[in-house]
C-alpha cells in the first residue's frame, strides 16, 4: 500500500457520498496498522464554497471527486482492499491542500 494510492471507500453506508479515499501517509511508516486517509468525495452543491486550493477536484475511475483535507483521519490498513489507482501524478497538489488546512495561506 503506497502512498497516493486511492481505495474504495470500504465503509457502504459513506460510500454514496464518499467513494474514495487516498492514501497520503508516507510510506516510511508502513510498519503502523493505521494508514493517514484523506476523503474523495463526490461534489454536491454545499462543497463549492469550499477555496480550490483547499479542496481539489480530481477524477477517479471516471467519476469527478474533490480532496476534503479538513477530513483527514487514521483507517485500519487492514480495511483498505480494494485499490482503484494512484494520485501520484497530483500529489503536490494533494500537498497544496494539506497545507492549506494547516497553514491558512
Amino acid at each position: 500500500m503506497a502512498q497516493w494510492d486511492v481505495y474504495l471507500n470500504p465503509s457502504p453506508r459513506q460510500r454514496g457520498e464518499v467513494p474514495y479515499l487516498v492514501v497520503v501517509q508516507s510510506d516510511l511508516l508502513d510498519v503502523l496498522v493505521t494508514r493517514l486517509v484523506v476523503p474523495l468525495a463526490r461534489p454536491l452543491p454545499g462543497r463549492a464554497a469550499l477555496p480550490s486550493r483547499m479542496s481539489p477536484r480530481f477524477e477517479v475511475q471516471g467519476e469527478p471527486v474533490l480532496l476534503l483535507p479538513q477530513e483527514a483521519g487514521p483507517i485500519a490498513a487492514r480495511l483498505l482492499k480494494d485499490r482503484v489507482g494512484t494520485l501520484r501524478p497530483e500529489s503536490h497538489r494533494i500537498v497544496d491542500a494539506l497545507d492549506a488546512v494547516i497553514s491558512g495561506l
